[in-house]
Parts: structure tokens; sequence; C-alpha cells
């Protein structure tokens, strides 16, 4: 597939969508709408016997959700994808984490966005502030068990999709 025009259709500061021509192996052309959206970090802070989860409003979906802590830079901010997880988990949470191991990058929508993601496993937790944005004013950190994570993904509370995924790396990084 060949790409024989591109056009800017939407820009806010958090995301740019594009409407790409293209034109295909077998000669016929078509569009393509294309989500930029920066990459982001998604924190699996792990002690004892469970992880940390956070719950806030999301608007897109119209009710809180639980998901694992996530995020990307401000305008303005930056760093390389461990420090972002580092400051994600930290202001979302108030966690830092002694030990940071990557467990993969993933895409989130291919057929329809630019946006990746890194997972990380977050270890030998020490509290702190948090420092949450003035959109995450009603967030919640909780920890859970394993066993009361897996059951909030089987009655359907836990939905967030790049957590999920994140989780089920952390699943096969087990031996």
């Amino acid at each position: 597939m060949r790409t024989t025009g591109s056009r800017e259709v939407y820009r806010n500061p958090w995301i740019r969508v594009r409407e790409d021509t293209v034109e295909r192996a077998d000669g016929s052309s078509g569009v393509y709408g294309v989500v930029e959206k920066p990459h982001f970090a998604v924190v699996l802070a792990a002690e004892r016997d469970g992880l940390w989860v956070v719950q806030q409003f999301r608007h897109p979906v119209g009710r809180r959700t639980w998901e694992f802590p996530q995020g990307t830079w401000a305008d303005g901010d930056g760093g390389s994808p461990a420090d972002l997880a580092r400051a994600e988990l930290a202001e979302e949470t108030g966690l830092r984490a002694g030990a940071l191991d990557h467990l993969g990058r993933l895409d989130l929508a291919p057929g329809l966005s630019t946006q990746e993601f890194d997972v990380w496993l977050a270890t030998d937790l020490t509290s702190g502030p948090t420092a949450r944005e003035v959109t995450e004013a009603d967030m919640v950190a909780a920890f859970v068990t394993e066993t009361e994570l897996r059951v909030m993904i089987g009655d359907g509370r836990f939905t967030d999709g790049p957590s999920l995924a994140a989780y089920s790396l952390l699943l096969l990084s087990r031996p």
C-alpha cells in the first residue's frame, strides 16, 4: 500500500487526526483515518500478592474505570520511557519504584492509531505524595490481590484494554 496524499482533519494539544489517501496493491484507492497520539506507559506496581490499580471517570465511556497507572508526558515535559513510567506511577499513586522492569511494547489500535505503549513492572515500592493533574482530581488508588483482580476482570469491573494487555505480559513473564 502506498500513501498518495494526507491532510490534517483535526488537532488539539492531545490528539491529531489525519486522513490519508492510499493506493492498494491491486490499484484501487481508499481513505484511512489515522489518530496520532503520543506513546504512553502502563505500570504494574506489584508487592506482596497483588497490584496497585487506579480508578477515575473516563469521559468517552461516561463512567469510572479501574486500570493500572498509565499516561504520557504533559506538553513540554519529556524523558525516556522508563522516566515516564516512574513519573506516572508517582503522579497517580504516590508510589516510587526501587526496581523497574520493561515487559514489552504494544500497539494500542494499529488499525486506527499510531499510538504505542510500554508496559513496566514496578517493584520495591515506597510511598510518597501524589502529583495528580487537574483531570485526575477524582482518581482513587487501591491495592488489590491478584485473586481480587481476576474477579474484577471476570465480572466486568476491570475492562481497560491496555491494562488487560499489560497484565497478560506480566503473566507471560512468569516461569
